[in-house]
Formats: structure tokens, C-alpha cells, sequence
């Protein structure tokens, strides 16, 4: 008998005793990108690895380079983070295409609202990371309204930005974050420009 992993192990404690659930839905079996939204609240963190420990799911992240500084590092670097500096965004993409290509990355979690703010657009890396590499986008959610954490449809991108940006709408329209007052709606600043995003994170 398989004998279950120390990180399932962490994960089953997790979500025995959090007031959140785990929606019983499994990470693709193929490489991609999972968005994680609305990102609300550093809690969003703990749940994203809860998730993926508990299906044992080969997750990757990005964070900002100052996470990676000192003893933390490793500790970041262990639970699949990958540094980068947000003030290059051109360079944030072509890092992650760097890892992709490389096989580093099965299932990368991204989050486009990522300043836990309810104010300004989503960032485009995603889509443009998605597109380039040729991988499907993953629908991740939190929602405090049902209280439930969980993996929702997969997405093949068209090159239709406003068109895929309203599926995407469509799936979050419901889906509050764990701070609802932070939840923005998803929307690039630029998504009606013919040809796809002009900025990969902006």
C-alpha cells in the first residue's frame, strides 16, 4: 500500500480543521498555466499549496525577488517559487517561457490581480505566457461566499483576447476572493486592441 506523502499529510490536517473547502476537482493532467483568483489576501498563499498538496500537484509560482532574499530562499524555492523582478515585466515573461521550455514548470499558478487590491486592470503575462508557450489556462478560485477553494474549467486561449477575457468573466462573475472588498474584475487594460496584449504584465 502506497503510503500517502508528508506534504498530502499536511494538506489532509489542513483542510480538516479550515472553515474553507476543498472543491473536488483535480489539477490538468497536462502542462499550464492555473490563474489564481480574486487574489485578495495573503491567505490566498496557504490555500493555493493546501490545494495542490492535496491532489499532489506539481506547482510552480512566481513571487517577488525580495521573497527569495536571505533564509528564505530556499524555504520559497522548496514550495515552487520562482523569483522575479516586477519592475522588468518583459523580463518576468521571458524568464517563465525560459522555465517552461526547460520542463521546470508543469503547472504554474499566476495571479493577474495580483496587488490584493480592487483597484486597477489585470495583468496580461498570463495570456501572453499562455500563448507563446502554447499552454491552456486553468481556472483557480477562491469564494468566500460558499466558503469553497478549487480548480474550475481549462481553457485553450484563441488569440481572441476579448473574447477568451469574457469567458474568463464569465467564470469569476460569481467568485468573490477571500476578501471580498478587494475583488476586481477580470479585465486587461488593453484587451480590445486587435492582435492580442500590446504589455505582457501590464
Amino acid at each position: 500500500m502506497r503510503r500517502p506523502s508528508l506534504t498530502r499529510a499536511i494538506a489532509a490536517v489542513y483542510w480538516r480543521f479550515t472553515r474553507w473547502s476543498a472543491v473536488d476537482t483535480r489539477f490538468p493532467d497536462r502542462p499550464g498555466i492555473v490563474i489564481g483568483a480574486p487574489h485578495t489576501s495573503n491567505w490566498d498563499f496557504v490555500h493555493m499549496l493546501a490545494l495542490a498538496w492535496k491532489h499532489q500537484a506539481p506547482i510552480r509560482w512566481l513571487g517577488k525577488h525580495t521573497l527569495f532574499t536571505g533564509w528564505k530562499g530556499p524555504v520559497m524555492r522548496r514550495l515552487g517559487g520562482i523569483p522575479v523582478d516586477r519592475g522588468n515585466p518583459y523580463r518576468v515573461v521571458e524568464d517563465v517561457l525560459a522555465e517552461v521550455a526547460a520542463g521546470r514548470v508543469f503547472h504554474l499558478v499566476i495571479t493577474p490581480d495580483g496587488t490584493r487590491s480592487a483597484k486597477g486592470p489585470w495583468k496580461s503575462g498570463f495570456y501572453r505566457i499562455a500563448r507563446d508557450a502554447n499552454l491552456p489556462v486553468t481556472l483557480g478560485f477562491i469564494d468566500r461566499t460558499t466558503m469553497t477553494i478549487g480548480i474550475g474549467p481549462t481553457l485553450d486561449l484563441t488569440g481572441d483576447v476579448a473574447a477568451d477575457m469574457d469567458v474568463i468573466r464569465a467564470f469569476y462573475a460569481d467568485k468573490s476572493g477571500h476578501d471580498p472588498s478587494k475583488r476586481r474584475e477580470p479585465r486587461l487594460a488593453n484587451e480590445r486592441r486587435a492582435g492580442g496584449p500590446a504589455s505582457p504584465v501590464g
